[in-house]
């Protein structure tokens, strides 16, 4: 009986930490971001314009939704090292962010901004969305405070997702994945 319970628990808190919606082989259930939106960097200015995930297929993407939180962010630094160190092709590979603002120490805002405009400067080939209000959080029905990881080929379907830190072993996958998904 106790072994049956434990099952069940443990069965019912898998599916609860991957609860999202994504599936494999499907695009991205839409979303529309207008407040805010995808950050631009252009003769030193900064400008948001209007983003929706129709814009994703064309490229092999690494997509990363974090809250607007250091502690999300620091959940899946090490695929965005090993991503850095792949040296994608920016013709083909982009590394799209979602940074969900509306998921951050309140107060904290300010300094989100500043760090997605800093690394925008530093990675001006990668593309930063900011969700004022939590839309795709929303719509892919991902956890609070986290950190989703989601790989799509060119045509814009999901070849990968984990909503959580990924382990080495699938830091790994997903390298060998995005480099499957080039050639």
């Amino acid at each position: 009986m106790i072994f049956r319970l434990s099952l069940l628990l443990f069965t019912l808190l898998s599916f609860a930490a991957d609860a999202h919606n994504l599936v494999t082989g499907q695009r991205v259930p839409p979303v529309g971001i207008t407040h805010q939106g995808e950050l631009r960097y252009q003769q030193d200015e900064f400008s948001y314009h209007p983003w929706n995930t129709a814009a994703l297929p064309g490229k092999v993407r690494v997509l990363q939704h974090i809250a607007g939180r250091a502690s999300a962010k620091e959940k899946n630094a090490a695929l965005i090292e090993a991503i850095k160190s792949a040296r994608f092709p920016h013709d083909r590979y982009q590394t799209t962010t979602l940074v969900n603002t509306d998921d951050a120490i309140p107060g904290t805002g300010m300094f989100v901004r500043s760090s997605i405009q800093s690394n925008k400067k530093q990675y001006p080939w990668s593309q930063f969305i900011v969700d004022n209000e939590g839309n795709a959080k929303k719509a892919w029905q991902l956890q609070d405070e986290g950190s989703a990881i989601i790989v799509l080929d060119s045509a814009g379907k999901v070849r990968f997702v984990k909503d959580g830190a990924l382990t080495q072993q699938e830091v790994q996958q997903v390298i060998t994945l995005v480099r499957q998904l080039l050639h």
